[in-house]
């Protein structure tokens, strides 16, 4: 009996201590892969040219640090490749990168706008059911874009972007009782200044794995991003990537 006692004592500190481990820090690891179709226009003024884009499957990795300290906010770093290209017959002429490109040209176009965010979050409701969190975004966007004709000695034009875009983030799940399933949505907004971008994603997750060491879950769902941009490092700009994503998160 005393041993049965003592094993059970043992027991609760050690798992007592485990929870306060994941209560002082918890570190979220996290890659997925999202299969976007993008459509879209840009030039150097507001008479913008829509392009075609193919199809192409990006990768997102993310890293998140969550902390009880007060008033000290929990962080989030996440890296987003944003990538497309695709042969266009443009049906007007318009100016890109100091170049004046014809109507009725074949030209192949390409787009590079990753991105790094930079979250700084509150934690507003966070239990087993519903967790709530609101911050900040500040989402650098470096890249580059290009446009050149398929015909021998056509013109070929470039322009790289590079800029800070103050967000706001929100993040929501809901978790399904004794299914390990929990429904999620987030997402960072900025409307200013005729600009505005929008990263949002809504779907599903599995816990696969849920023991003291480490959580591994399971995701699926749908991401959409919307890139309005006015006069960004003389780019004007109405993109959009949307399309299904997988991924994986672990919860050390």
């Amino acid at each position: 009996m005393k041993k049965t006692a003592l094993i059970l004592s043992l027991s609760s500190m050690l798992l007592g201590g485990a929870a306060q481990a994941d209560t002082i820090l918890g570190i979220y690891a996290g890659a997925d892969g999202w299969r976007t179709a993008a459509e879209g226009s840009f030039a150097s003024s507001d008479e913008m040219q829509t392009f075609n884009f193919a199809d192409k499957t990006q990768q997102s990795f993310y890293l998140a640090l969550e902390h009880p300290v007060p008033l000290l906010p929990n962080v989030r770093i996440q890296h987003n490749p944003l990538e497309s290209e695709g042969l266009s017959n443009i049906s007007a002429g318009f100016n890109f990168a100091g170049e004046t490109f014809t109507a009725d040209t074949q030209v192949r176009n390409q787009v590079d706008l990753t991105s790094t965010d930079y979250v700084l979050y509150y934690e507003i409701l966070d239990n087993d059911l519903i967790s709530i969190d609101f911050g900040i975004n500040g989402k650098y966007i470096d890249g580059y874009v290009a446009v050149a004709e398929t015909s021998a000695n056509g013109l070929d034009a470039g322009q790289d972007v590079s800029q800070w875009l103050p967000m706001l983030y929100t993040s929501a799940a809901v978790g399904l009782p004794l299914t390990g399933v929990t429904v999620f949505a987030n997402g960072s907004f900025l409307s200013y200044d005729g600009s505005r971008v929008y990263d949002a994603q809504a779907g599903i997750a599995y816990a696969l794995l849920d023991n003291l060491a480490v959580d591994l879950t399971l995701k699926l769902g749908y991401r959409a991003v919307n890139l309005r941009l006015d006069d960004i490092d003389d780019l004007y700009a109405n993109l959009d990537f949307k399309g299904v994503f997988a991924g994986i998160e672990l919860h050390f």
